[in-house]
């Protein structure tokens, strides 16, 4: 069923006497197009002899060249290894084992790497515990690329290569030790023994340093709780599905 309804762009349209409407509807173009300016006089028109194929040819150049020059790119140039490690080959990923546990998540995962560089987190089938991660743990690995993140070590907020921040470290914590001043290593709490061993021989090697660990989200009084009653420091890990009865304060 067609629609009778007019629509009308202004009240003037309901005068049909108005001079300026009756204008404006038989003159599609409120000023006349310079033709002329563009695509010359009607006799030179004719006298050229580029035809119409030839005319296209030159449009279509024209628009291709015009659009490869909008969306040309920077050069990024690949360069090979010098000595290619044996493990990696380009283009096919490496998987590697590992564990996440930031508070929250605990999880056995793979993670997928290219070049070196970790791509993608996956679930770790054949862990024995713990094998699943969850939205949180995938998308863990978007804190690796976070653009505020350092991109190499500061002294007094200016930038300085890894030696020149070794060899300074290294002579304040000796003139610290003669002196008998103490320096601390303030850390969140992490579950990788990797990471305590090596803080155990740093320590070892500058025994003037003491470990401290402190956490924005404490959790020393489930901590506690726990420990109190089981006699083991640890967190809980609850099964929810072999429970009989779930309560739940809001």
């Amino acid at each position: 069923m067609s629609s009778k309804k007019v629509y009308w762009k202004s009240v003037a349209q309901l005068d049909e006497k108005n001079e300026i409407v009756h204008k404006l509807e038989n003159n599609e173009f409120v000023e006349k197009i310079p033709v002329d300016e563009f695509l010359g006089d009607e006799d030179s028109m004719n006298q050229s002899s580029t035809n119409r194929r030839d005319f296209l040819k030159y449009v279509g150049f024209s628009t291709a060249a015009a659009t490869l020059a909008a969306c040309e790119g920077p050069v990024i140039k690949s360069v090979p290894y010098v000595v290619q490690p044996e493990q990696i080959i380009p283009g096919i990923a490496n998987y590697y084992a590992t564990s996440i546990a930031d508070g929250f998540d605990f999880a056995s995962i793979l993670i997928k790497t290219r070049e070196g560089r970790p791509i993608k987190v996956e679930n770790n089938s054949e862990a024995l515990s713990m094998g699943s991660a969850n939205a949180r743990v995938h998308a863990s690995v978007l804190s690796l690329y976070d653009i505020k993140r350092l991109q190499g070590p500061k002294v007094e907020g200016k930038d300085v290569s890894w030696n020149d921040f070794y060899n300074q470290l290294g002579a304040k914590l000796k003139a610290m030790g003669n002196s008998g001043k103490h320096v601390v290593i303030l850390t969140q709490t992490f579950a990788s023994p990797t990471t305590q061993s090596i803080l155990n021989k740093f320590i070892k090697q500058f025994p003037n340093i003491r470990h401290v660990t402190y956490d924005a989200i404490s959790s020393s009084a489930a901590l506690d709780a726990f420990e109190n009653i089981y006699g083991v420091r640890a967190l809980a890990d609850y099964d929810f599905s072999k429970a009989e009865t779930i309560v739940s304060i809001a």
